[in-house]
């Protein structure tokens, strides 16, 4: 199964995430899920082996980061490239 996980907290239920398994998994941090994926953070979530990790641009710039502030393990990506994402590379989505 292709899985694709949406983050939108800073803080998340560790059994949970950690237990995920999938072919594919996708780790999509959204809304205040994308300070995982700032540098600074120093977030376990970007330790999850396998997975692939992308941030959306508009929540990062809302909250006055930059793609710059970005860790190099997370593809920034706009709206149009979460679509891609949604209707391309993942058959399931769960929200955490």
């Amino acid at each position: 199964m292709k899985l694709a996980v949406f983050m939108s907290e800073s803080s998340r239920t560790e059994s949970t995430y950690e237990r995920l398994e999938a072919e594919k998994l996708g780790v999509v941090l959204v809304g205040n899920g994308i300070y995982h994926a700032t540098s600074n953070f120093n977030s376990s979530v970007l330790e999850k082996d396998g997975a692939e990790f992308f941030v959306l641009l508009e929540d990062l710039e809302t909250r006055g980061f930059s793609t710059g502030d970005v860790d190099s393990k997370v593809k920034v990506i706009n709206y149009d490239g979460l679509a891609d994402l949604i209707m391309n590379d993942y058959e399931k989505l769960a929200w955490l």
